[in-house]
C-alpha cells in the first residue's frame, strides 16, 4: 500500500462527560475521494474539525506524508495544505463574488486592493468550476448551487492538498449536485485528495473511492467502495440490518376516526388531471423527477399555489385552503424539503420555533406570547421526539436530524389531520431517519392522512404502503404490494411507463394510468 497522504491514529476528544472521539483512526490515500459516514454522534464532524484546526484533540496523532504534525488552528491547517468547505455557507450575501473569494487576503498594489489581480487569480478556477457569473455582483443574487461553488472556489484558491467537504450538497437539487460532482471528479483527476462527509449513501457510492464507517466515536471499518453494498454500510453505521430502519404499519389507535383526502381532476402549475384518494392508516408515497409536478401538488394542497381547475375534499369537508395560514388553521401541515430556509427560524430557540404555528396561525386564545405555555410545548416535544437540546438552544446549533424533529414538533402541537411531508429526511443521519419513520407510522395510526414525497426511492419503498408516480405533470401509475420494488418505481419515474411495457416513440408524452 502506498503511504497515505494523511493518517490519523487513535484520536480522542471529550466534551465534559460526552465522548465525541475515542480511538478514531483514518488513512486517506493520495488523489482519492474518501467518504466518512455514520449517524449523528458518530464523531464525523468532530474528526473533520480536528483536521481543519477548529478543535484540539485530547489524544492521538496526525501524520501528513508520514510526518507527525500538530494542527492547532485553522491557519496551521492551511499551512499544511488542509482546506474545508463547511455544510453551512459562510459567505457575505451583500458583498461581491470577488470580495467573498478573497476575504482577509485581498491582493494589494500601491497600498490599495487590486481588483484586477483578484480577477486574474480566480478567472481560470471559476472557468474550471463552470461558474459563469458576474464576479462584481453580490453573492446573494446567486442560486444556492452557485454559492456553494463560490465557497468551494474560495477554498481552492488556497491550493489545498486535502479538501474536506462536509455535506457539500445538502441544499442542492439534483442538477446542482451533478454539477458539483463533475467538479469533484475533475479535482480528483488533478491529484487533489478529498474527505467527503455525507448522509446520502447513494451519492457516496457514486462519487467516492473508499469509505470509513464511524460509530460511537470509533472507526468500525474502512473499505473500497467496490467491496461494499449500501445495506452493509448501513449495518455498520447502526449495528443492525437495513430492514430495521423501516417500522411496519401500526394498528389504528383506539378512537382514531377514518378520514379521506379526495383529489379529482386537479390541475395547476405543472399538474394535469390528477385524481387519487388518500386515507388515514396508510402512508401514500409521491414519486417523480424534479419538475415532474410533485412539488406543485404539495404546494396546491397547502395553499401556496392556486389550482387552475379540479376539486379537492379535505377531511373537514371543505375544499382547497386559501393560504398556508388557512391550511394550518384547518389542521393541514407541510414539512418542507428545505428546513433551514422554509421550516425554521434558525436564529430563534427551540422554544420559539415549537410555538411558531400554534401561536401564529391559530384563532382564539390570548394574543400575547406566554413563555410558560411555550416552555410546556417545547418540553413536551423535546421529550416526545427525543430532541437533543434544551428549550432555549438556538435552532442553528442543532444537528440536521434534531432540526427536522423541531419542524415536525411545531406541527404536532396543532394536532394535524393531513400531513404533507416533502423529503422529510433530507440531510439527516440514518439514526434520525429511523426515528422520523417511526413518527410517520404514528401519524398514520393516530388517524392522520400522510402524503410522503422523497428523492430516495429505497425509503419510498421502505416506508410507504403505496406509491403514486407523477411524470410530466400526470399521474402515470400506482405501485403497491409485491410490485413495490425500487427498480419498478425508478423505471416508471423516468419513463412514465410501467417496467416491461414497450416504450412510446414520443418520449415527451406520458401515458395516464
Amino acid at each position: 500500500m502506498p503511504e497515505p497522504m494523511i493518517s490519523v491514529r487513535n484520536l480522542a476528544k471529550r466534551y465534559g462527560g460526552v465522548v465525541a472521539l475515542e480511538d478514531m483512526s483514518l488513512a486517506v490515500e493520495r488523489g482519492t475521494i474518501h467518504a466518512v459516514v455514520g449517524e449523528n454522534g458518530a464523531g464525523k464532524s468532530t474528526l473533520m474539525k480536528v483536521l481543519a484546526g477548529v478543535v484540539r484533540p485530547d489524544g492521538g496523532s496526525i501524520e501528513i506524508d508520514g510526518r507527525p504534525v500538530a494542527i492547532g488552528t485553522p491557519n496551521e491547517a492551511r499551512l499544511h495544505g488542509v482546506g474545508m468547505v463547511y455544510q453551512e455557507l459562510s459567505l457575505f450575501p451583500e458583498r461581491s463574488v470577488l470580495a467573498n473569494l478573497f476575504v482577509n487576503r485581498e491582493p494589494v498594489r500601491h497600498g490599495l486592493v487590486s481588483v484586477s489581480a483578484m480577477e486574474r487569480r480566480c478567472r481560470d478556477l471559476l472557468a474550471q468550476l463552470g461558474l459563469d457569473v458576474d464576479v462584481h455582483a453580490p453573492v446573494g443574487r446567486l442560486s444556492i448551487g452557485e454559492r456553494q461553488l463560490v465557497e468551494l472556489c474560495r477554498v481552492l484558491l488556497e491550493n489545498p492538498r486535502l479538501l474536506i467537504l462536509d455535506e457539500p450538497n445538502s441544499a442542492l437539487n439534483q442538477r446542482e449536485t451533478e454539477r458539483l460532482f463533475a467538479v469533484l471528479r475533475g479535482l480528483r483527476s488533478r491529484g487533489i485528495t478529498m474527505l467527503y462527509v455525507s448522509h446520502r449513501l447513494e451519492e457516496v457510492f457514486s462519487i467516492c473511492d473508499r469509505i470509513t464507517i464511524a460509530r460511537n466515536g470509533r472507526d468500525v471499518a474502512t473499505r473500497d467502495i467496490a467491496e461494499l453494498s449500501i445495506p452493509e454500510v448501513i449495518e455498520g453505521m447502526i449495528g443492525r440490518q437495513r430492514e430495521a430502519l423501516f417500522p411496519p404499519p401500526l394498528p389504528p389507535r383506539p378512537g382514531a376516526t377514518a378520514q379521506e383526502l379526495v383529489v379529482s381532476d386537479l390541475a395547476g402549475g405543472r399538474l394535469r388531471q390528477i385524481s387519487f384518494t388518500a386515507r388515514s392508516g396508510e402512508v401514500v408515497g409521491l414519486a417523480g423527477l424534479e419538475g415532474s409536478g410533485v412539488g406543485d401538488l404539495l404546494d396546491i394542497l397547502f395553499g401556496l399555489r392556486r389550482a387552475r381547475h379540479g376539486t379537492v375534499r379535505f377531511p373537514d369537508g371543505r375544499g382547497l385552503p386559501a393560504s398556508a395560514t388557512d391550511a394550518a388553521r384547518r389542521n393541514v401541515c407541510l414539512v418542507p424539503a428545505d428546513r433551514r430556509r422554509n421550516g425554521l427560524m434558525l436564529d430563534k430557540s427551540i422554544l420559539f420555533n415549537i410555538s411558531n404555528i400554534v401561536v401564529g396561525a391559530r384563532d382564539g386564545g390570548s394574543p400575547w406570547f406566554s413563555r410558560k405555555a411555550a416552555l410546556g410545548r417545547a418540553d413536551r416535544q423535546i421529550d416526545a421526539l427525543r430532541i437533543k437540546g434544551k428549550p432555549d438552544a438556538l435552532a442553528n446549533s442543532l444537528s440536521g436530524g434534531n432540526q427536522q424533529k423541531v419542524v415536525i414538533g411545531k406541527w404536532l402541537e396543532i394536532g394535524p389531520q393531513v400531513f404533507l411531508l416533502d423529503d422529510p429526511t433530507r440531510g439527516v443521519d440514518v439514526g434520525a431517519k429511523r426515528e422520523i419513520y417511526g413518527l410517520i407510522r404514528s401519524m398514520s395510526a393516530d388517524g392522520g392522512i400522510v402524503l410522503f414525497s422523497s428523492t430516495e426511492l429505497p425509503e419510498l419503498v421502505g416506508i410507504c404502503d403505496r406509491i403514486l408516480v407523477i411524470y410530466q405533470g400526470r399521474l402515470v401509475g400506482e405501485i403497491s404490494g409485491d410490485r413495490m420494488d425500487s427498480r419498478d418505481v425508478l423505471h416508471l419515474v423516468n419513463t412514465g411507463e410501467p417496467a416491461g411495457k414497450p416504450q412510446v416513440p414520443d418520449a415527451g408524452k406520458a401515458v395516464s394510468a
